[in-house]
């Protein structure tokens, strides 16, 4: 009797048992549900079945998603705390010819989770390295948002401070995309208030507990979320937010004029311009001559009191 026979990995569906693939060696990207376990993939469920090695954020949540579909194998934690420790053993497998699949606690590893230093040590190595695609919370929440959808930056997390929340908003407060932000629920008050703050009177969309049983979306302005949020005891879960772009119409050059010629008023040149070209997101130096041209004329028609 033979002693080398190749491993046979299955998983289960329904009570129905199917034999996976052997996989080559290298490192896999597996995207799992980042709810309900029925959002899996079957690509996903060979991969984990056939893997030498699982690696995940929480052995407890990817345990019951393994469980779901009757798939024995050793899981390894590999998240934020550990991953320095743990990754150059996990490069020394994949030089010997292991195949590890690389699982985040929801959605697709490396989406505001760990994983990257680890694809980047296997591509220097020169390994296999495959995506095996399914849920992600980004493309969902921007998907049912009623936002457009054909430009979008994800910004991940915002700081959790909140001067330092503003000056990150700012940074991407005139890109022509719809932005799209992962919440704590504790901070997503703060969160809209800098919004309103930052980006101004802007369609957002709150997508909360995505596929799960108490999924729920709420539409609308920063303010009216806002009184939304206060009326109710908590929010809970995992939370998405899809901002609407900067409204794309042109500004009108006369409506810029009159407002500069107001601030100039109360304002010396510079700061005027600061102000308006902030109001209407034009160049600040466009503005800052037009000031001086305005405050000279003022001048000349004896205004300037």
């Amino acid at each position: 009797m033979s002693q080398n026979l190749p491993a046979v990995h299955r998983y289960t569906i329904g009570g129905f048992q199917f034999e996976a693939r052997s996989l080559p060696p290298g490192l896999y990207l597996v995207a799992t549900p980042i709810g309900n376990l029925r959002d899996v993939t079957l690509r996903a469920l060979e991969t984990l079945a056939s893997a030498d090695l699982i690696c995940c954020e929480d052995t407890r949540i990817t345990s019951r998603l393994l469980k779901r579909y009757g798939i024995a194998k050793s899981l390894k934690p590999y998240h934020d705390h550990n991953a320095a420790k743990v990754r150059p053993a996990l490069l020394e497998r994949l030089r010997g010819g292991a195949s590890i699949a690389l699982v985040s606690d929801a959605g697709t590893p490396l989406i505001s989770d760990p994983g990257y230093k680890l694809v980047v040590g296997a591509i220097d190595d020169g390994h296999r390295i495959e995506v095996v695609p399914g849920a992600s919370a980004p493309i969902m929440a921007v998907a049912l948002s009623g936002i457009p959808a054909d430009r979008f930056l994800f910004a991940g997390f915002l700081p959790a401070k909140s001067a330092e929340k503003r000056r990150a908003l700012e940074e991407v407060r005139s890109i022509p995309a719809a932005l799209v932000l992962f919440e704590a629920p504790g901070r997503v008050t703060d969160t809209l208030e800098a919004v309103r703050t930052v980006l101004g009177d802007r369609r957002i969309v709150i997508a909360r507990e995505l596929t799960k049983l108490h999924e729920e979306v709420m539409r609308g302005s920063a303010d009216e979320l806002l009184e939304r949020i206060a009326s109710r005891q908590a929010l809970k879960g995992e939370i998405t937010l899809v901002v609407a772009p900067p409204a794309e119409q042109a500004a009108d050059p006369v409506e810029i004029e009159e407002a500069l010629r107001m601030a100039l008023l109360v304002a010396p040149p510079a700061r005027a311009a600061a102000d308006v070209a902030k109001r209407f997101g034009v160049p600040k130096k466009d503005l800052y001559a037009l000031a001086l041209r305005t405050k000279a004329r003022a001048g000349e028609n004896g205004d300037d009191e």
